[in-house]
């Protein structure tokens, strides 16, 4: 039977894992819009190195005929690679959006606008 320690790599990428979404959690609960902007982006980036993390690290190409190991699921890069792009765009969008409210209010602070909404 297995032990339930996990490699060093494993070890350090569940800490990282776990400071990233900290990170991103206590951004998007801050009142500066940029800042909660930030904190988006960086959940999404650490949500795309979970996945990675569980489509396998260190593994083999899946190819036909290799001998029987460890692999890596490509499925998973690929789709991560698709929610990169969707993530740039996404914050893009979210930067333009806060300009526009900069330009409309005068200030990026949720409690200053916060009774100007109609």
């Amino acid at each position: 039977m297995a032990g339930t320690s996990g490699s060093p790599v494993e070890v350090v990428l569940a800490v990282a894992l776990g400071v990233l979404f900290a990170a991103g959690t206590f951004l998007v609960l801050r009142r500066d819009l940029v800042r909660v902007v930030f904190g988006v982006l960086i959940l999404s980036q650490a949500t795309n190195v979970y996945l990675v993390t569980m489509g396998g690290i260190g593994g083999v190409a899946p190819i036909i005929g290799h001998d029987e190991g460890a692999v890596t699921d490509p499925l998973v890069q690929a789709l991560v690679l698709t929610a990169v792009v969707i993530g740039f765009a996404t914050t893009a969008l979210l930067l333009v959006l806060v300009y526009r409210t900069y330009e409309e209010h005068g200030s990026i602070d949720l409690e200053d606008i916060g009774g100007a909404v109609r």
